[in-house]
């Protein structure tokens, strides 16, 4: 019994799904958008923490997401990047650094959603009441704003990891890229409809909850720009709204197809492409939509190239 435990607590794990003929080239691709999403998003948080002008509510929000992108993708990808040379027989890891590596991958999709919902209530704040908005959008709810997007995804994903975690386990193999909830209680025999009713209705509420607030927010932007005449005012409100909104639709996007694809055994490769990609694309793609599309933000990153 004693050994059969410490079996079961060493768990082996698919990783990234690649031949020995591309690993290499999937290490060099992997490795190199990595350093670009670290690059990109630490420094977005520094050029923001760095410049008195940039302490704008609309800039100290956006390093929410910055920060979150930088630990969603570091939860994932220096794991597949250390297995890639390893034939999958041989990669392994232990179930609690499993269990971590759920938790942080969930908690960086919750608290996405969380960060883009203030976001929106900051961008409808400054259009909708712009008299009003230096006196709402202070520092005091700047921080208490952010410190709610956090707690809220930590409190929803550390229950849904609970209840995986509290099962015993009868399996070691982890069919998946890297551990997520459904990777945690599948090894389990136990009865498991808690974890995926909780796991699903999770995913939907986060996803419909996000879309409901941020659908609401923009319909109201939308009337107040369509009935006020001050063009110079709407465009900048379009210039801010459309970087808000290209980050919300890619990761309403990813997060969709990872779910729609769990409706489809026959297509469980393409689903485990979706998990990564959730992981990679939203981060390395965030700070770039901000830092090109925000006028600000973009005089400031080319006044210190110009410098250099």
């Amino acid at each position: 019994m004693k050994n059969k435990t410490v079996d079961l607590d060493l768990l082996q794990l698919e990783g990234l799904n690649v031949s020995p003929e591309s690993s290499v080239a999937a290490f060099v691709l992997l490795l190199l958008i990595y350093v670009f999403i670290m690059v990109s998003n630490v420094g977005l948080v520094v050029l923001i923490s760095m410049e008195r002008s940039l302490h704008e509510p609309m800039y100290l929000l956006f390093c929410n997401m910055s920060v979150n992108d930088a630990f969603g993708a570091s939860t994932v990808i220096p794991r597949l990047l250390a297995d890639v040379f390893l034939p999958s027989s041989q990669r392994y890891i232990r179930y609690a650094n499993c269990a971590v590596q759920a938790f942080c991958a969930h908690f960086h999709g919750g608290t996405s959603h969380t960060v883009l919902m203030i976001m929106a209530f900051d961008r409808y704040n400054a259009i909708c009441r712009p008299l009003r908005y230096a006196a709402i959008m202070t520092r005091r709810t700047v921080v208490l704003l952010s410190t709610l997007a956090w707690v809220v995804s930590f409190v929803v994903i550390l229950v849904m990891v609970s209840l995986s975690v509290r099962l015993s386990r009868c399996r070691r193999i982890i069919n998946h890229p890297f551990c997520d909830n459904a990777s945690l209680f599948k090894l389990s025999c136990e009865n498991v409809f808690i974890n995926h009713l909780y796991g699903l209705s999770t995913a939907m509420g986060m996803m419909a909850l996000s879309l409901g607030v941020v659908l609401l927010t923009y319909l109201r932007i939308a009337v107040v720009c369509l009935s006020r005449k001050n063009q110079a005012l709407n465009r900048r409100a379009l210039q801010t709204c459309t970087s808000h909104l290209a980050v919300y639709v890619i990761l309403l996007l990813s997060g969709f197809i990872i779910i729609l694809l769990h409706r489809f055994p026959q297509l469980s490769e393409e689903r485990k492409l979706a998990s990564i990609l959730f992981h990679v694309v939203p981060p390395a793609l965030n700070a770039v939509i901000y830092g090109l599309q925000i006028k600000a933000i973009r005089e400031k990153i080319l006044i210190i190239f110009n410098r250099k």
